[in-house]
């Protein structure tokens, strides 16, 4: 019985571990093996050069712009997002002193918010891309019709700006979602714990930092890691949005950025992986960092 029964698990498991070693641990190992190599994208042209890929990383101004720019979106979009998401799912969802009863048409408004996740990161830069148009954009537009026209930017144009503009774009595309999930999570917490907070005089606040956020850090814990696998990404943005492109100046340069000119333009492609390989354990290390942080707390919890 028990030899029939492994049998079947075996029959079952088995493609689904054939699939994903040639479809996902294949591409990784050729990855690797590529970073080590100065291969040009030519077949049976590529030489072996161990860690000089990955030395040369350490001299390259242009990659080294990318790790600082990507950085800074690493703490500012996940932040952003995660506190816009926490506020918004708490206003549809707190309803002043009748405790967790929301707020009347609070699904509507978690439509509209939503809506942007409808739409591809692509079509969301190229609307954008309109918006911070310093000559009919929307942005410069409202701020003429306000009164405030010289406020009015060159907001892709300038190195101070570009980044900052980039980053609210992405905050903007992924707050609807988020807030969802927040959502989603308060459901889930017993309205008894409002409704004794309340009858303990907790205020809007008291109540959100006490009650709401120690039992959604989970979800956000969840969200922290997405996001910022989104904000060491960004190529799509910065690829649509900014000119160069990855500028001005390389004030929007982004690792995925440098990848893909390495790989497409120069025919680096043996570089070009050091960089994606280099993205990945990035990526990795953020991801162990924040589940691990998460299990530490919940053990100090218990």
């Amino acid at each position: 019985m028990n030899h029939g029964r492994l049998r079947f698990l075996i029959g079952a498991l088995a493609p689904a571990l054939v699939l994903h070693v040639v479809f996902v641990l294949s591409p990784y190992g050729q990855a690797f093996y590529l970073s080590l190599t100065d291969w040009t994208g030519v077949a049976g042209e590529a030489h072996f050069v161990g860690a000089g890929n990955y030395a040369r990383l350490g001299g390259d101004s242009l990659f080294l712009d990318a790790v600082r720019n990507n950085a800074v979106m690493l703490v500012c979009v996940p932040l952003a997002t995660i506190a816009l998401g926490l506020f918004l799912a708490s206003m549809l969802h707190i309803g002043g002193r009748s405790g967790r009863s929301g707020i009347r048409g609070a699904g509507a408004y978690q439509i509209v918010y939503f809506f942007p996740q409808l739409l591809s990161l692509v079509v969301v830069a190229v609307l954008w891309q309109f918006v911070y148009n310093p000559t009919n954009g929307l942005l410069n537009g409202a701020l003429r019709a306000v009164g405030l026209g010289g406020q009015a930017r060159s907001w892709l144009g300038d190195p101070a700006l570009a980044l900052p503009a980039v980053m609210a774009v992405l905050v903007w595309s992924s707050v609807g979602f988020y807030m969802v999930l927040f959502s989603a999570a308060i459901d889930g917490i017993p309205k008894e714990l409002f409704e004794a907070a309340l009858l303990d005089g907790a205020g809007g606040w008291a109540t959100f930092r006490k009650v709401t956020l120690p039992l959604v850090r989970d979800t956000v814990q969840v969200a922290f890691v997405y996001l910022g696998i989104a904000a060491l990404d960004g190529f799509a943005v910065v690829q649509v949005m900014t000119v160069g492109p990855g500028g001005p100046d390389g004030a929007t340069e982004v690792i995925g950025l440098s990848l893909y000119r390495n790989a497409f333009t120069y025919g680096r492609f043996g570089y070009a992986s050091a960089m994606g390989v280099a993205l990945f354990f990035a990526t990795l290390t953020l991801a162990v960092l924040a589940l691990r942080s998460g299990r530490k707390e919940r053990l100090e919890l218990s």
